[in-house]
């Protein structure tokens, strides 16, 4: 059996201003896309024992996803996201006290065959759940790729940084890097400078329309973006790049080709209307043109 990436954290639903709700989180959004382009991630979270919360096991179940490690919790709601828009960029009101933050480590004691560990830093802002994480990391000693998701008041500067520390590869936008080294100097090449004090093997920095590069010890690739046919919103479109990554990280793609794929689908995800879509032909495209067999 082919190893397989371990995603750990949120799953929520966005509300958007239209009144839709769309199933959301970026290690959701991560695991869905995975699952679609056949590497059958496992996703460990935790749901309320409510309708939203049935709502996401059946459509996990319905997209052919493992639901083993999502939990049930009686005494909190599934999360809720609601989404606001300004000048086109999203803004996120992000319900405290949801199921997420109470991931409990008992139902994952005998995880194996892992390739990669993926995270995010929104889940970890609860003690129950970073508790759960840290007993994760000492029972997988595999590659961790952190996704840095930075959304106030929900983190804190030496926090994140301390997650970073022991990574393998991280992956986080021009904004955040300048929130985690507001102490930069001037024309100071910030991103390799935090590649190198935490020991990463690689860092990947995207740019939005500047597009991304990706920085390693001898190492420096840059991609600029494609041009969208049709922007519905940007929700989730670093969710879809990092999917990416983490497809050519398992897939030993050359970095450029890695990069160049992420940044073509995240291009092409901001079409759609939140990070996700159940419209199996969307992701087909992809694996036909990179050599992706699916459901083989």
């Amino acid at each position: 059996m082919a190893k397989r990436p371990v995603i750990f954290g949120e799953v929520l639903f966005d509300r958007f201003p239209d009144g839709s709700a769309v199933l959301g989180g970026a290690p959701f959004n991560v695991a869905w896309n995975l699952q679609a382009f056949g590497q059958a991630p496992l996703l460990i979270s935790r749901v309320g024992q409510d309708a939203l919360g049935e709502q996401i096991r059946e459509t996990m179940t319905d997209w052919s996803m493992d639901t083993s490690c999502l939990q049930s919790d009686m005494s909190h709601p599934t999360g809720i996201v609601d989404i606001s828009f300004r000048d086109g960029e999203p803004s996120y009101d992000i319900v405290a006290g949801s199921a997420y933050d109470f991931i409990e480590s008992a139902g994952f004691a005998a995880l194996d065959n892992v390739a990669v560990l993926y995270h995010g830093s929104l889940a970890l802002r609860s003690d129950a759940t970073r508790q759960a994480f840290a007993a994760l990391v000492a029972q997988l000693p595999v590659p961790r790729f952190v996704d840095v998701n930075l959304r106030a008041p929900w983190w804190h500067q030496q926090g994140v940084l301390d997650m970073i520390d022991g990574a393998t590869w991280v992956k986080l936008n021009q904004h955040e890097l300048a929130l985690l080294s507001p102490d930069a100097g001037p024309g100071a090449d910030v991103a390799d400078d935090l590649r190198q004090r935490h020991s990463l093997q690689g860092l990947i920095l995207t740019r939005g329309s500047r597009g991304a590069e990706l920085l390693g010890d001898e190492t420096k690739i840059s991609v600029a973006p494609e041009s969208a046919t049709q922007v519905v919103d940007t929700v989730g479109a670093g969710d879809a790049f990092a999917s990416v990554i983490l497809l050519g990280l398992l897939q030993a793609w050359p970095l450029q080709i890695t990069l160049e794929r992420a940044q073509s689908f995240a291009s092409a995800a901001v079409g759609l209307r939140g990070a996700t879509t159940t419209d199996a032909n969307f992701y087909s495209q992809f694996s036909a043109a990179w050599g992706i067999r699916v459901g083989a």
